[in-house]
């Protein structure tokens, strides 16, 4: 079939034709932002996943709903190099903006821009232009107060102009510590206030024990929505539906076949779709096409996605990847991990950390420890080869 005509979006974050099974998240998330405009109570929410089921493209999708509802928004991804502040404080100025534009500088206005600026020099971050003749009430150089200060300022200024702000912020585990508490401190000060600003996150399955170690009352402030895998419906309906309005179908054959090779993850369906696609001659795309299509999605990821990502592990954190890999794709015991690599638990443990840090791995419970990017197992025992014998990870 024509590759020009190939329906289906297997890139990172990329919204897929038909954003099939989170039908729910999308109704909770909008409801939220309407209450929040309105003037209403309204929680703010963290998804936790591993990579592949879709929540850049969940916060891509509700900062298209905050904007059509006349709400100002921001969308950051955290870059785990970069302070928070010099992160947050440029999408700010342009919401502030975007409030003058709609009203006129009065004095809460001044106020939120004067704190941007007081804010944006204490935290040596770049922003444009914010000196308008507006007071500057001095920084005090702890970020907990100051960006509780600066986002009470702006959720003020968008109240008086009835509407309210959104923040997206992607990947909020590389926060560190400090930073993350500051943030969580400043929610909790809106949300006491009840002004319209909303926080919706996404990160790794460990965001919600970080969050919590930050500051106990994180888990009251948030929703944490789980995101997996989809249903059997949405899987069937995210493949088969771009590709009915291409007026293509797949036998039964081929599309149990796929659902099952997928797991249902979100992003391995659109790369699985595309190969189908593209190794079919014609409609029905048969149970050979997608055999021949999971060859060349298999290649295509153990090239791309995979081999990136474990070029980036040092040679014992690869070891110690490696033994996780013999457990197979489920959260496997740190004890037996370490047994496998001839390891005490205590010798063990920073390398295990050291994936943690590096979004490699995640911990679901004490004692667990897990790959986050599904099939990463399945190309660890591909990639890396195994004598059968007890290896040794230097401490």
């Amino acid at each position: 079939m024509k590759a020009t005509y190939n329906p289906y979006n297997p890139g990172a974050g990329v919204p897929p034709r038909e954003l099939a099974g989170r039908d729910q998240l999308i109704e909770n998330a909008r409801v939220a932002i309407v209450r929040a405009k309105g003037g209403r109570a309204a929680k703010s929410a963290i998804m936790l996943g591993l990579r592949g089921v879709g929540k850049t493209v969940l916060l891509n999708a509700f900062e298209a709903i905050a904007e059509e509802e006349g709400c100002q928004t921001a969308l950051i991804e955290i870059d785990p190099n970069t302070p928070l502040a010099q992160q947050l404080a440029p999408q700010l100025q342009h919401i502030l903006h975007r409030l003058d534009r709609m009203k006129k500088a009065g004095a809460d206005l001044q106020k939120a821009f004067g704190a941007l600026r007081a804010f944006a020099s204490m935290f040596k971050a770049t922003v444009g232009d914010v000196d308008f003749g507006f007071a500057v009430t001095p920084a005090t150089g702890d970020l907990s107060i100051d960006l509780t200060d600066l986002l009470v300022a702006i959720a003020d200024a968008a109240k008086k102009r009835d509407t309210a702000v959104i923040l997206l912020i992607d990947e909020i585990q590389y926060l560190q510590k400090g930073d993350l508490s500051a943030l969580i401190m400043a929610m909790h000060k809106v949300a006491q206030r009840q002004l319209p600003l909303l926080l919706f996150g996404g990160g790794l399955p460990q965001l919600a024990k970080l969050a919590g170690d930050a500051k106990s009352y994180a888990e009251r402030l948030f929703d944490y929505p789980p995101i997996g895998p989809l249903d059997e419906a949405g899987a069937r309906t995210a493949l088969t539906v771009p590709a009915d309005r291409e007026g293509a179908k797949f036998t039964k054959e081929a599309l149990d076949y796929v659902i099952d090779q997928t797991g249902r993850y979100p992003f391995f369906l659109q790369v699985w779709g595309s190969h189908c696609w593209d190794a079919a001659t014609k409609s029905p795309i048969t149970l050979d096409d997608a055999k021949r299509a999971t060859e060349a999605a298999v290649a295509a990821l153990d090239e791309g996605i995979f081999k990136v990502r474990l070029a980036r592990l040092t040679d014992r954190q690869k070891t110690y990847a490696r033994a996780m890999a013999e457990f197979g794709a489920e959260p496997v015991n740190s004890s037996d991990v370490a047994n496998a690599l001839g390891l005490s638990l205590s010798q063990a443990a920073p390398i295990r950390d050291e994936l943690i840090k590096k979004g490699m791995a995640y911990s679901p419970e004490r004692g667990l420890i897990g790959f986050t990017v599904p099939k990463f197992d399945e190309y660890m025992r591909r990639a890396v080869p195994t004598n059968g014998k007890k290896k040794t990870a230097k401490a």
